[in-house]
């Protein structure tokens, strides 16, 4: 792709399809989170032949990090080839459809997010769309990357390593005796304790209640 240029006619609707499938139909914001992990990779020279993505992710070379759950996190982890369950894909949910790609091989980041003016700028490229929601849908297909994306070269905070940790390592809580896996015990008075048991949690028990 050239600069202020589209993705290719036909590896767009590939990767709009893709993340259709995941919905049983097409938004804005799964237009817009392709686009987002388009850009975003094009920023990391970090593509294969055709752009395909799985050209560098079956090593898990690229790490991404989503500002929010939805649809726009579908159509980012559809153009990265990210998968929580392989341990490339993370949510920080911050209410943004944006995302930090990071090469783990090189240190380098990026972060991309819709430019402010872009809503504004969708009905000039699709000027006959019945409706404002059909207007975004059509345009983030049209939009060059310029009008559509910013692209911010970042550090990440806390760093990559303590992002991504040790997957081989386990500890075991001296609360609630629960596994914990990847590294992310903490120490509290010379115990071992899970992140819930040491006051992060996000749940408490109905017994407790």
């Amino acid at each position: 792709m050239n600069p202020g240029s589209i993705p290719e006619p036909a590896l767009l609707e590939h990767l709009l399809r893709e993340s259709a499938a995941r919905h049983t139909h097409l938004c804005p914001r799964q237009v817009l989170g392709v686009r987002l992990g388009l850009c975003g990779l094009r920023a990391l020279a970090l593509v294969g032949p055709g752009y395909d993505s799985r050209f560098y992710n079956a090593v898990k070379r690229l790490l991404t990090i989503v500002e929010t759950d939805g649809c726009g996190a579908d159509g980012i982890a559809v153009a990265t080839d990210c998968a929580i369950g392989r341990r490339t894909l993370r949510v920080m949910d911050f209410g943004k459809v944006a995302a930090t790609l990071v090469d783990t091989h090189t240190g380098l980041a990026v972060r991309v997010a819709p430019r402010p003016l872009a809503r504004e700028r969708a009905g000039g490229y699709a000027p006959t769309a019945p409706s404002r929601w059909h207007a975004y849908l059509q345009a983030y297909q049209l939009m060059p990357d310029e009008e559509l994306v910013q692209v911010q070269e970042v550090r990440l905070i806390p760093s990559m390593a303590e992002i991504i940790s040790h997957p081989a390592r386990r500890a075991i809580c001296d609360c609630c005796g629960e596994e914990i896996m990847n590294d992310r015990q903490v120490a509290v008075a010379g115990q071992t304790l899970c992140r819930p048991c040491a006051g992060s949690r996000y749940y408490v028990a109905s017994a407790e209640d």
